[in-house]
């Protein structure tokens, strides 16, 4: 049950959420979208979502300043957040411009608000579950492109909402955070994407 659980924390570390709302973009999407212009896409959103911050990390354990890839301190919380929230303001201004794709482009918003409000709350000392915030983030979304492109995607929603389970019970299985911790982080990922309903949908 440890090695399952730590899988499912590894598979749905927060650093993967954009990339796979991107994919789940691209798979429901009923606009075309050359495979030049999916590339175009996911290739600098990997690189400015994993592959930086992967990078970032190795960085600051080695200095000192984090501990482990879960982060489980507040103090240690604070510089990556501030370099994720930069890397997808990149995003939203280089990457994918709001009159280019803004089922994207907004989702993209609806993560900056989601990881800025996780900031604000480290300033008076409450930890979110970042883990949950991200698999909250994708529920919302995948809702919000099932009434955009009026397309029943139950069954996504429902594996969706599986893991969801199954995430918040990996991070109560490792002591990672408390159930008020859980439940906070996958509010946040709910409504910063709600709130995003009224610019695209």
């Amino acid at each position: 049950m440890k090695a399952f659980f730590k899988i499912i924390a590894y598979l749905f570390h927060p650093i993967f959420i954009p990339i796979y709302g991107c994919l789940i973009y691209f798979v429901v999407t009923k606009k075309y979208t050359s495979m030049e212009m999916k590339v175009g896409n996911l290739f600098p959103i990997f690189i400015l979502t994993v592959v930086i911050p992967i990078i970032c990390f190795l960085i600051m354990r080695n200095i000192g300043m984090i501990s482990s890839v879960f982060m489980p301190t507040t103090k240690e919380r604070k510089y990556p957040l501030y370099i994720s929230i930069m890397l997808l303001f990149m995003i939203v201004y280089k990457v994918i411009p709001s009159q280019y794709t803004p089922e994207l482009y907004y989702y993209f918003i609806g993560l900056i608000l989601a990881l800025s409000t996780s900031v604000v709350l480290l300033f008076i000392k409450y930890k979110t579950s970042i883990h949950m915030l991200g698999i909250g983030s994708l529920i919302m979304y995948l809702i919000n492109l099932s009434v955009h492109f009026e397309i029943n995607l139950a069954l996504s929603l429902s594996i969706l909402i599986l893991f969801a389970g199954i995430i918040a019970s990996s991070r109560l299985y490792f002591k990672a955070h408390t159930k008020l911790e859980l439940v906070v982080g996958l509010v946040i990922g709910i409504i910063t994407q709600f709130l995003t309903i009224p610019y695209w949908l």
